[in-house]
């Protein structure tokens, strides 16, 4: 197939991708045939799967939206995946235009076309970086040039700590990032439950990430409480992440279809 001009050329655009697939599922452009094949192949195996997708954005969207307007000006996005359909920067930045945002990713894939996608931007940095080793987000020196750190920042972990093992320490690496961060700063995560579902349903519905090479490890909303120690958990606490303050249009029925639980943590409340 002919390379659009937005595609990097490191990248190869006849593989799938799951950040571009991710990007399908949310209705953007940054994706090939090859992964929407790709995409609608786990569609037929879990219907769920865009709608996980799209729960998540819209559960980042309102999260980014609730802190703007409380004059949180600076975003660290741990896991951001490809920038687009109305990302962090977008929406802060429509809220407040000096708002900065510093993108992370494991997937050299996802930070490729970040890179392309932020071109021009000056108030946003995507780096390559892994949460299972908080200190090389934290004290990065492009992190460090755009952030300041003594200052409140909104820490966004959104659909990610289900990829973390329990052996890794997922409340632990949250720990190390929270203890870098000013009063005044705020974390936003969600993950993966298999809360209301059978031993059986639960794992049919993870099969769409298995089938991307990524196991998930689900987990009940008390095993989540510790990821906000330090933190007061915001009102409505920790709920299906449609339930978590829905705009007055949002459908909110069958809110567990989504799969996952999110919440919004104060750091100094």
């Amino acid at each position: 197939m002919q390379r659009p001009e937005w595609a990097p050329e490191s990248i190869d655009i006849e593989r799938p991708s799951v950040a571009r697939m991710y990007d399908y599922y949310l209705g953007g452009s940054h994706n090939f045939a090859v992964d929407r094949a790709a995409a609608q192949a786990m569609i037929t195996a879990v219907p769920e799967a865009p709608l996980m997708a799209q729960a998540n954005r819209a559960f980042m969207r309102r999260a980014v939206r609730f802190l703007a307007a409380r004059g949180v000006r600076q975003f660290l996005d741990i896991g951001s995946g490809i920038p687009t359909v109305g990302n962090v920067h977008e929406i802060a930045q429509h809220e407040m235009p000096d708002a900065r945002v510093a993108y992370v990713d494991i997937d050299p894939v996802a930070v490729a076309h970040a890179r392309e996608i932020l071109a021009g931007n000056a108030q946003t940095v995507i780096i390559q970086a892994d949460l299972r080793t908080p200190e090389e987000i934290v004290k990065h020196p492009e992190v460090r040039e755009l952030l300041d750190f003594s200052q409140p920042i909104a820490v966004l972990i959104v659909a990610v700590t289900h990829f973390i093992p329990d052996e890794d320490d997922p409340a632990g690496l949250i720990a190390r990032i929270r203890d870098a961060l000013a009063p005044g700063s705020y974390l936003v995560l969600s993950q993966a439950s298999g809360e209301g579902r059978t031993e059986e349903e639960a794992a049919e519905t993870f099969a769409v990430y298995r089938r991307a090479d990524n196991l998930v490890r689900a987990r009940p909303r008390e095993m989540l409480l510790p990821y906000f120690d330090g933190f007061t958990l915001l009102d409505p606490g920790l709920v299906w992440v449609p339930l978590w303050r829905p705009d007055p249009t949002d459908n909110t029925e069958d809110a567990d279809r989504v799969v996952f639980i999110g919440g919004v943590g104060s750091l100094g409340e």
